[in-house]
């Protein structure tokens, strides 16, 4: 079918979707726990959205539309206790982390889904391999058009998400030594990447989506996997290069933090995106999943190196104006810090360093999802 029309939304809304762990607190490995774990959600009034995800081991939770920071971190930390209350009924952990440290991809059960169903048939192993946990931010747009205005001129930006959001040093029972191990499982999709460099919304429409309709490739966008994609049904783009989080403090920093960006690019204080700006998006990519913070990155205009901690310091004092008007200071100060200690990859390692234990990496986890951290 073709392709819908953008949905007009008010600019520069936010939402959020994290991918959660559901984990067992006997032995700290992932649980098919998401169909008890909905029933019991199911039962009274959730605040916001939950759904299942592709496997059984994880759920998936929505925001409703917010204009501010401040509201979405009090939505996120709602959702939060009520799930874990959920949890604790059912003696179930609930945590983040772009993957878990040493479960096994082959133990997972498919959830019981017409469209899972159908990605596993496709995708054979890969679709139990996709037990990783992302964070995906929406930002409204005005039109089609600056909707892939921003899409792509947030292109430069995408190490910073990536860096900031970091939390899957550890997969299958080894350290990865890449800081985010969970984009290396999404790159491993036909269809994943970035988007095609089109800014006018109707040739996204008719050049592109209904020519790849007609292949019987794809159907609608989520046969998509980009790192960054249009969603016309909700009227937004959608960020999917973060690692969940180990708090919602910082999920909600990290949309604060796109939100002041967008806004920033909107005003036309960037140079327009160019198709040669992703002569070096790989290679900026893998820096930040490979070494988070500490990576090293090429500017695509000037084709300068920059170490990313010090452009995400730089930028964000760029556009910390637009954070103030927006109501968005305190998430940029949540990421100053995190800039400046370290993410939760680094976390991670120190809790394993410090106990020699793999499951305690996972504990660590679950307690700080509970609500340390809080700011």
């Amino acid at each position: 079918m073709p392709l819908e029309e953008f949905k007009q939304s008010d600019p520069l809304t936010l939402g959020v979707e994290l991918e959660l762990q559901l984990v067992s607190l006997s032995d700290f490995d992932l649980t098919a726990a998401s169909p008890d774990m909905l029933d019991l959600l199911g039962r009274k009034p959730f605040p916001g959205n939950v759904t299942p995800e592709i496997t059984e081991s994880m759920i998936e939770i929505n925001t409703n539309v917010h204009t501010r920071h401040g509201e979405l971190l009090d939505q996120l930390r709602s959702i939060r206790d009520t799930l874990v209350r959920a949890g604790d009924m059912l003696n179930v952990g609930v945590c983040g982390g772009g993957t878990h440290p040493f479960q096994k991809w082959s133990e997972r059960k498919i959830f019981s889904k017409p469209r899972f169903k159908q990605v596993s048939s496709l995708y054979g192993y890969l679709a139990k391999q996709f037990t990783v946990f992302g964070q995906h931010v929406h930002i409204g747009c005005e039109s089609g058009d600056d909707a892939l205005f921003l899409l792509h001129s947030l292109n430069r930006y995408v190490p910073h998400f990536i860096a900031l959001s970091a939390s899957s040093p550890y997969f299958q029972g080894s350290d990865t030594l890449f800081n985010s191990a969970r984009l290396n499982s999404v790159f491993a999709f036909p269809l994943s990447g970035r988007a095609p460099f089109l800014l006018k919304w109707d040739d996204f429409q008719r050049d592109y989506f209904t020519r790849m309709e007609n292949t019987g490739i794809v159907k609608s966008m989520k046969d998509f996997y980009w790192d960054i994609r249009p969603k016309p049904e909700y009227g937004t783009i959608e960020l999917r290069v973060c690692d969940t989080p180990l708090t919602v403090e910082r999920a909600a920093a990290l949309a604060g933090y796109l939100q002041a960006l967008c806004a920033y690019l909107l005003e036309g204080e960037e140079p327009a995106p160019a198709e040669d700006d992703y002569l070096v998006y790989n290679y900026n990519r893998f820096q930040a999943c490979r070494f988070g913070l500490d990576g090293t990155i090429v500017h695509p205009k000037s084709h300068e190196s920059l170490s990313v901690r010090e452009d995400i310091l730089a930028t964000l004092c760029q556009v910390e104006p637009y954070a103030a008007r927006l109501g968005g200071t305190q998430a940029l100060e949540h990421l100053r810090q995190v800039a400046h200690a370290g993410n939760d990859a680094s976390l991670l390692r120190e809790q394993y360093a410090g106990t020699g234990s793999i499951e305690g990496m996972v504990d660590a986890a679950i307690r700080c999802f509970r609500g340390a951290g809080e700011e």
